[in-house]
């Protein structure tokens, strides 16, 4: 497996020379990084007119591994190439460096780049990107990973401080400004023209040097998809700002995981701090988090959670009878929820408003919450991204424990836990009574491990000793009806009077809409099975548009007319024996008895689609009749390189799950005359879980044309 790193955007805050000036110090060795123990030029060319030098390098590295792994391994010592190409007119440094040791069992690739800042010519940019590949190493693949990716980590830090420290050097000798390279009046050799300046003809270097002085731009919302494109980079200064302080392979797998779905998720895509919650919560595992995170954001697309703090007015039983609230925040900084659960009609609340309305509650605390984070971020001058929640337990007995009560209560557990990682710093358990053992047992199983680890139960009035609630809340701040001296507004609750209560019809029809109705859909691809939709048009340039997001595996979309319309599917022979095919779950629009060209014609061009993409796109129909939307099962080239099955791939071909994809999707056909834009066919496009865009692009070619935007 192929280990790769990207650094976010370092910045200097001194010219491009400047830097340049303080990087070739550190040659042929520096006593800053005793690892690299040596290096020679093995070749150096310089243009014509002397704008760009190119410099060959063979360095020595002294890798600290256990001697029993260098004795097996037969070295000492590593070998690696560097060539640096330096660009004086473009002010720009590119460094590649290759191993040499080893190079048919490992591989590895680094590439740095010094560039001037985009945005202030007198800055200087930096970043890097590496790549790793262990083939084989004596059987001790996973050990040399680990010292690799460690011995890795520490370079870059180290690289990070050679530099301030060679420009506080270049500063202490009175160098503090190199003009730019013009092309020479006189010929001269490469040493006279990159002669450093001794005197002082510009501004001083800065002290602190480590800083960028950059206009960090503070983020908008909580989870608001923002506009984001492949040029959108992080600059390491503003990681440490509002994300906090991250290893560089963690800053590497939050910058890696932003880049996929910039480029597979072409529109908006969602904050830094949401994408970083998602990591964590998967221990920086990039593949986990990546399908952990497409799947809360086509929750949040088909659910508008996005807007649901502007759009959704709580109901008067909730102001009334709900008996939680923000509270100022803990001595962390954090914004502080305070749940008094024990004063709580819990069954009454179901009984009046049914589980919708409750899971709304519960989702809006959340996205509030997120939005206080960030409030307090910009406050306290510091990354804050979760929240203390205290629950007071006090009068907690068997009335909570009514079972719809706590299958609600679980249902909601379960949506939290699936989109909100990462947002609890904290919960403090006030007051237990003797029957929270119960509810802890109902409960505990739903809840992440990590996120299990952040409780803190107190019995009685223990939370009132050392070690309890003035640990972690300031007592001016602690409400009065714990013993504090904040005169909080925090609902008392009371009972539900029954004459609110909805009958059992009522909440039976609106119950889990959220979690179920949607204007999109929900549809399985199995292989051999494909999901087929009809769509009959009888007025000629009507718009069909679509707009749908691969939650698993990868699917072929086609749309086919015909002039015919389907014959309802043949009863399934195999269910008739109560076996289930893929087959009978997708009933099959196109007759394996008609044939394409005759029967049916193609009118898009296949468009293939990757898990954890969103596709947008629409076709103006030349002709009336019966539209099929099709999305089949995509197989990977690999499963197919060999004419023969193998008995693993007859073993997995029975497993049904192993060959299955799925979709959500939304269709709409407008008129002619509803439709505003180009009577063209537009753009199928790769576009980040959103809206369809207002902004449509019309392509240029017939009405049966649809490309693809990658």
């Amino acid at each position: 497996m192929v280990q790769e790193y990207q650094s976010p955007v370092r910045v200097y805050k001194h010219p491009f020379e400047l830097i340049m000036a303080a990087y070739v110090r550190r040659f042929p060795k520096s006593h800053l990084i005793p690892v690299f123990v040596d290096s020679e030029i093995l070749s150096e060319t310089e243009s014509k007119d002397g704008s760009t030098l190119v410099t060959e390098r063979r360095c020595v590295i002294d890798i600290e591994a256990p001697r029993l792994l260098k004795r097996i391994a037969g070295v000492d010592y590593l070998y690696f190439s560097q060539k640096n190409t330096l660009n004086r007119r473009d002010r720009t440094l590119r460094i590649e460096v290759r191993n040499e040791t080893f190079s048919n069992r490992v591989v590895v690739h680094e590439c740095c780049n010094y560039t001037v800042h985009p945005e202030n010519e007198d800055w200087t940019c930096f970043e890097q990107t590496a790549s790793l590949d262990i083939k084989s190493f004596f059987g001790f693949e996973s050990t040399a990973e680990k010292i690799a990716m460690k011995q890795y980590a520490s370079s870059i830090k180290k690289g990070k401080e050679m530099i301030e420290y060679y420009l506080r050097e270049l500063e202490e000798e009175g160098v503090t400004y190199i003009p730019r390279w013009s092309p020479p009046v006189v010929s001269g050799t490469a040493a006279a023209r990159l002669q450093l300046l001794p005197r002082c003809t510009g501004r001083a270097i800065p002290v602190d040097s480590a800083k960028t002085g950059l206009d960090i731009k503070e983020p908008a919302g909580p989870t608001d998809l923002v506009a984001g494109s492949p040029d959108d980079k992080l600059d390491a200064d503003y990681i440490r700002r509002y994300l906090g302080d991250l290893t560089p392979l963690q800053e590497s797998c939050l910058i890696r995981l932003r880049q996929w779905l910039q480029e597979t998720h072409k529109g908006k895509i969602p904050k830094d701090q949401h994408v970083l919650r998602f990591l964590r919560a998967r221990d920086f595992n990039m593949d986990k988090a990546r399908e952990f995170l497409c799947q809360s954001l086509t929750w949040r697309k088909q659910h508008k959670v996005d807007f649901l703090l502007d759009t959704w007015e709580r109901p008067q039983l909730i102001l009334d009878y709900y008996t939680g609230g923000w509270h100022h925040h803990d001595k962390d900084g954090r914004p502080l929820y305070i749940l008094r659960l024990g004063q709580m009609d819990t069954k009454g609340l179901v009984r009046a408003l049914g589980m919708e309305a409750l899971l709304r509650q519960v989702l809006s605390i959340n996205e509030e919450g997120l939005r206080r984070c960030e409030e307090n971020t910009r406050v306290f001058g510091r990354p804050i991204s979760c929240w203390t929640c205290l629950v007071d337990l006090e009068g907690l007995n068997m009335r909570h424990l009514w079972r719809p009560g706590v299958k609600a209560l679980l249902r909601i557990i379960e949506v939290v836990e699936a989109n909100y990682p990462e947002t609890l710093g904290r919960l403090l358990i006030l007051r237990a009574p003797r029957v929270f053992p119960v509810l802890w047992t109902l409960v505990s199983p739903l809840i992440d491990e990590n996120t299990r680890k952040k409780f803190l139960v107190y019995a009685g009035n223990d939370y009132q000793d050392p070690g309890g609630l003035v640990d972690y809340i300031d007592k001016e701040v602690i409400p009065d009806f714990l013993g504090g001296d904040s005169m909080g507004d925090i609902p008392e609750g009371g009972t539900v009077p029954k004459s609110l209560y909805r009958t059992a019809e009522e909440l039976e029809s609106e119950e889990n809409r959220l979690l179920t109705d949607s204007i999109y859909k929900s549809a399985s691809i199995f292989k051999g099975a494909p999901y087929e939709m009809l769509i009959e048009i009888t007025e000629a340039s009507s718009v069909i548009t679509w707009d749908f997001d691969v939650s698993k595996g990868d699917v072929i979309f086609n749309i086919y007319h015909s002039k015919r319309a389907p014959q309802p599917p043949k009863k399934d022979t195999l269910g008739a024996h109560g076996l289930t095919s893929p087959g009978a779950v997708n009933a099959q629009l196109i007759d394996r008895s008609w044939v394409l060209g005759q029967d049916y014609s193609m009118v898009e061009k296949a468009l293939t689609c990757r898990e954890g993409e969103s596709i947008q796109g629409s076709h103006v129909t030349r002709w009336p009749g019966f539209y099929i939307l099709q999305w089949r099962f995509h197989s990977s080239p690999a499963c197919s390189a060999s004419s023969l099955p193998r008995v693993d791939d007859v073993l997995a071909s029975l497993q049904v799950s192993s060959h299955k994809c799925k979709i959500m999707y939304y269709t709409e056909v407008l008129g002619s005359h509803d439709f505003r834009g180009s009577m063209t066919s537009l753009e199928s496009s790769h576009s980040g879980f959103s809206q369809l865009s207002a902004a449509t692009t019309s392509s240029s070619q017939s009405h049966a044309s649809s490309t693809v935007s990658r």
